[in-house]
């Protein structure tokens, strides 16, 4: 076997005139996003709000901060940190960056009774709990659906003790009714009331307040944007014991990346992809039935070089091995999955294929392998990587006091290798994590494929992250988000309008 240690040079991306930077805020605020000079380019953003008066003042407030340049303290006075400026750059103004308008006002918005919100987050039942907060949202998105509002994005503003008590794991000790035991829920589920004290599809959704929202408000076909109203906070540094937040410029760039990529905008592109090659992560979630407890949902997202995203939700079944802890389909259900996806992707206008990689938290077995490349186009090369953060591997340590350098390739041999998507970042000038960085283990299980290439794309996946305006995340978009897509599919089983589009899932 032979080894070698490599470091991999930070991926490039694109923005406006086809200028070339590591650094999304960089090439934002020197050049502007990719697609600037596209006709699909959106010149100004029409935005909803839904909150609470409280809430509705606090995103009012922000709007304003986020029209202008914000620049942290300790960026402006390099005395008190010197490295601040890298972490976290002057924000230049929405505008500036984006080269589009997000008015101060929005086109259209919806004050949510605080007091019924409150209540509704108080019930001690989870699942009614969820529901009736949901409910709440929902019908406001229904509103502005039947009044035929053109709106690319809808802000939801969340009370922190609505974000606190609708989670999956949530307990409310000191409200009102009474919780419910497993048995009771499940009867719920297949039998209505008689007297209309309950809804069975509300035992039949999620819990947790934000898969349950995203999942149901599909169907408006307008992407959310979820922001808890701590999150909106302007002003001096937080007290002990609240909750910790980045300076105000670093959230602004998060915060816009996210809205502007989700009305429909491309903010960068990676450089690095090649064409022709997409990538295509397996997502599995097991069902929360507990007297079904190998039944786990399958689904694809697919990202192109374009940073586009599509998502198939495949089928139920019983999937999960407890003996073996993974998930693993039978041939056919693999390829109606990629059969699905690449359909999809066909839909919507997609160029001509060379490559399909496979990316699977899970190995991959021979027979889901064969049914996979059942779906593959002729003449399509199809690549089979397991990708995991492998907690038990091997750690790596370099002489000073900073960690091993992001990018940094251990091949094992010509189908294995540990990349450090996470580490030292050499133009930040620090390391932006907390503790010692922990590789990913990359394994081409089918097909065949040069191991430091993948690693290069995998590397390259990690910039693909629109929900935040970062240099690089520690993993790549096809794992990353590969529980966000399964919890909001599988957690509501129910809902049938999905939308094939990542941005609603994020």
């Amino acid at each position: 076997m032979t080894s070698a240690i490599t470091v991999l040079p930070e991926p490039e991306l694109e923005f406006r005139y086809g200028q070339r930077l590591c650094d999304p805020h960089a090439g934002l605020a020197l050049f502007g996003p990719f697609d600037a000079d596209l006709p699909s380019h959106l010149a100004s953003i029409s935005y909803g709000v839904i909150g609470t008066s409280e809430g509705m003042s606090a995103f009012q407030k922000w709007t304003a901060l986020m029209l202008g340049p914000i620049v942290t303290p300790a960026v402006a006075d390099s005395r008190e940190d010197p490295k601040a400026r890298y972490l976290w750059p002057a924000y230049p103004g929405f505008r500036a960056a984006f080269d589009s308008t997000w008015y101060e006002i929005p086109a259209w918005s919806h004050v949510l009774d605080s007091p019924e919100l409150l209540h509704a987050a108080s019930h001690k039942d989870a699942n009614k709990r969820a529901y009736d907060v949901v409910n709440l949202y929902h019908n406001a998105i229904r509103i502005a659906h039947e009044r035929d509002e053109q709106l690319n994005v809808i802000v939801c503003v969340v009370p922190d003790q609505v974000w606190m008590n609708c989670r999956p794991l949530s307990k409310v000790s000191d409200g009102h009714g009474r919780s419910l035991s497993r048995a009771e829920r499940r009867i719920r589920q297949q039998q209505p009331d008689l007297f209309g004290y309950y809804d069975p599809e509300e035992y039949k959704l999620s819990v947790d307040f934000r898969r349950q929202l995203k999942a149901r408000a599909m169907e408006f076909g307008v992407p959310l944007q979820l922001i808890r109203e701590s999150t909106l906070r302007i002003g001096p540094a937080l007290r002990y014991g609240d909750r910790g937040l980045t300076c105000e410029s670093d959230r602004a760039w998060n915060l816009s990346t996210a809205l502007y990529y989700k009305a429909g905008g491309k903010p960068w592109r990676l450089s690095t992809a090649r064409d022709g090659v997409c990538y295509i992560g397996i997502a599995f979630r097991r069902t929360e039935d507990r007297q079904r407890p190998n039944t786990a949902c399958c689904a694809a997202q697919m990202f192109l070089d374009t940073g586009d995203g599509i998502v198939f939700r495949g089928e139920y079944g019983p999937w999960y091995s407890p003996e073996k802890r993974q998930c693993h389909l039978d041939t056919e259900s693999a390829r109606r999955l990629l059969a699905g996806v690449l359909k999809t992707y066909e839909e919507q206008g997609g160029v001509s294929l060379r490559e399909v990689f496979l990316h699977s938290r899970s190995t991959i077995n021979e027979g889901e392998f064969s049914g996979y490349q059942q779906a593959c186009p002729p003449g399509v090369k199809l690549v089979g990587v397991r990708v995991r953060t492998d907690l038990g591997g091997p750690r790596m340590f370099r002489q000073g006091q900073w960690p091993i350098l992001r990018g940094t390739v251990w091949k094992l041999g010509p189908r294995t290798a540990y990349l450090w998507a996470s580490g030292f970042k050499p133009s930040l000038l620090t390391y932006d994590g907390w503790e010692v960085p922990v590789p990913l283990r990359i394994d081409v299980q089918y097909g065949d494929a040069d191991i430091e290439q993948v690693a290069r794309d995998i590397f390259g996946l990690t910039k693909l992250n629109y929900n935040a305006c970062k240099l690089g995340d520690s993993l790549p978009v096809t794992v990353g988000f590969s529980d966000a897509v399964g919890e909001i599919l599988v957690s509501n089983p129910t809902v049938s309008r999905v939308s094939p589009s990542f941005k609603f899932y994020i």
